[in-house]
């Protein structure tokens, strides 16, 4: 082909235009996946759910509970994501330093954000994360290993005093290390705290009679309890008569105050567009309120909530102001 017949197939508007189609195409192919995902309606892709603890305890039977019918509703997988460790600093740290795009969405307990019990941690959980929605609600009860003597509060304590360091608690972190904690400082006794990854191999020590004691929420307890692997002495609920251990004193009547109600969350990394928020929250609240799911809840002692992103800052602010009193009368040191 001479060098005119070239240069004429080349000036050819049609020949330009299609190249041009092609280095776009091209570009677009190269584009960054994040960009791309900013140019579809969220979610374009999996959400990733981090749960701060092991498999197998309360928190996780919620998250797998609620994300198999949000990734129905979301039409993405909704993947749990178990990241115990370092007292659940490890999976909330994994989660504030997230980029805020709606892709990664954090589990939470009252402890991990309204007070947290350690000082080393590299992220502001008050700052660093958005509240989305409450999950449920639930109080603790104090357990004890079958074989421990005591069989109420006051002869834990009196063993305690007796015996200065040799009685044990074992928690997964959060709000059962809590519990540990506030029983230590309430009863002015030397009571040992064991840690663990999660309130699952807490709980497994406690069977085995590795600790002696233990605080749980009443959904992961009352299996164990029905079973009895272990044995409840104590609820802390705000007074008697609250299913499934209305039968039992509170530990309120030993200790005036000493109540631990907890409740569950989800929270987002900061920046996470408000769109973004409300659609979870919304989508979140349609699953709560699904008779299957809320009858799951139930059956594992567990009362569902709901409410919007700010009933839920609301209740932050409420109890980073109970823990914070709670810790300043107590003596419990951040750690």
């Amino acid at each position: 082909m001479d060098h005119g017949r070239r240069k004429a197939i080349f000036d050819s508007p049609l020949i330009a235009w299609l190249l041009f189609g092609a280095l776009a195409a091209a570009v677009s192919v190269q584009a960054p996946a994040q960009a791309q995902d900013q140019a579809m309606p969220w979610p374009a892709r999996p959400v990733r759910w981090i749960v701060p603890f092991p498999p197998g305890g309360a928190t996780d039977l919620t998250a797998r509970t609620v994300s198999q019918k949000l990734s129905e509703r979301l039409t993405q997988p909704v993947v749990v994501d178990n990241k115990p460790g370092a007292g659940s600093l490890i999976g909330m740290e994994a989660a504030a330093k997230s980029a805020p795009d709606g892709y990664t969405i954090l589990f939470v307990i009252p402890t991990l954000i309204t007070s947290p019990m350690f000082t080393k941690a590299n992220f502001d959980p008050l700052k660093d994360l958005v509240p989305v929605i409450q999950l449920t609600e639930v109080y603790m009860v104090m357990l004890a290993n079958n074989a421990f003597p005591p069989k109420s509060v006051s002869e834990v304590i009196a063993l305690a005093r007796e015996k200065p360091g040799v009685v044990t608690c074992g928690s997964g972190g959060g709000t059962s290390q809590l519990g540990c904690e506030m029983l230590r400082a309430y009863g002015k006794v030397d009571i040992t705290h064991v840690p663990y990854k999660g309130m699952a191999p807490a709980m497994n020590d406690l069977i085995g009679g590795h600790v002696m004691l233990a605080f749980d929420a009443v959904s992961t307890a009352s299996a164990h309890v029905n079973a009895k692997r272990v044995r409840a002495i104590a609820t802390l609920a705000a007074k008697r008569g609250v299913p499934p251990f209305g039968d039992l004193p509170t530990l309120a009547e030993t200790f005036p105050g000493f109540e631990l109600v907890t409740w569950q969350g989800v929270v987002v990394p900061a920046g996470t567009p408000r769109e973004i928020v409300t659609r979870l929250n919304g989508e979140i609240a349609a699953v709560l309120a699904q008779d299957e799911v809320h009858a799951r809840l139930k059956e594992i002692g567990l009362q569902s909530v709901a409410g919007s992103p700010e009933d839920f800052a609301a209740l932050i602010k409420r109890d980073f102001g109970k823990y914070s009193r709670i810790f300043r009368e107590t003596g419990i040191k951040a750690q």
